[in-house]
């Protein structure tokens, strides 16, 4: 079969998966059995979407596995969704570079929800059977994993419950400034003036917060997103990279920061 007969069955193959999705969504299909169109329309986008990836159409091979994304996580399948999209971006990057970088971020983000809500599960296990260190170290990566995904709400009572027990505690209390600067980014990455808020109560609640490098850090951040000081921002950032080295999560959170002072700035000129 040569690439333009490719082509034309996988055409028709994304017409009748349409169809298929079109009859689904029908009042009676719904009633009787729509799921199951639903799930030989994903075959039919994914049959289509390998026939258009031999006949070397990368763009419709993209939009066929990204239509069946879609119908999956309409179905929930969430696993599926994420494997769709991965085969999306993979089919864009020889078309459209750009796609396949939403297509892969989107995966992530599936990949990353799929993550919290196990972590979730086994932080309640943990909690039901008394483990409340492995119950904190689940809801701890739930905490980072919601930040990811800009769900800062989430994560902010996580660090502020995770770090407000560890206070308490002669053996955990060290490790407190860091929930505690954890929360104060997420609230930083939400708006100025709730980070301020916040690491006024941390300091409150927690008067060794006032003492780290942890804080002096944020102090210094909010004085130059004040001042609209991208430069003291920055430097502020070098500073204490240069002691302790900023790992991934932190690094994501600081250049969301960075971008809304920079965008702050631009809407001055």
């Amino acid at each position: 079969m040569d690439n333009s007969a490719k082509e034309r069955e996988a055409v028709s193959l994304v017409a009748e998966a349409e169809k298929k999705v079109r009859s689904a969504r029908s009042f009676m299909a719904t009633l009787f059995g729509g799921s199951s169109k639903l799930e030989e329309a994903c075959e039919m986008y994914c049959r289509a979407a390998n026939m258009f990836k031999m006949a070397k159409n990368w763009s419709a091979a993209g939009n066929a596995f990204c239509e069946a994304a879609k119908l999956h996580l309409h179905l929930q399948s969430k696993h599926d969704a994420a494997t769709n999209f991965v085969d999306a971006g993979n089919a864009f990057k020889k078309a459209d570079p750009q796609e396949a970088i939403n297509c892969l971020n989107r995966a992530i983000e599936i990949y990353t929800d799929m993550a919290i809500a196990h972590y979730e599960q086994a932080a309640d296990y943990y909690k039901g059977e008394e483990s409340n260190s492995s119950a904190n170290k689940c809801l701890l990566k739930v905490a980072t994993y919601a930040a990811q995904l800009e769900q800062y709400p989430k994560a902010i009572e996580i660090y502020e419950q995770v770090g407000t027990n560890a206070m308490d505690s002669p053996l955990l209390k060290y490790s407190a400034k860091e929930y505690f600067f954890k929360a104060a980014l997420c609230h930083f990455c939400v708006d100025m003036l709730n980070a301020k808020l916040a690491v006024t109560k941390y300091e409150e609640m927690f008067p060794a917060f006032s003492d780290s490098r942890e804080y002096k850090l944020v102090k210094k951040l909010l004085d130059a997103f004040e001042d609209q000081n991208v430069d003291g921002y920055t430097d502020a950032v070098k500073e204490y990279d240069s002691i302790s080295r900023l790992d991934q999560w932190l690094t994501t959170m600081l250049l969301r920061i960075k971008k809304a002072i920079q965008a702050e700035e631009s809407d001055l000129r």
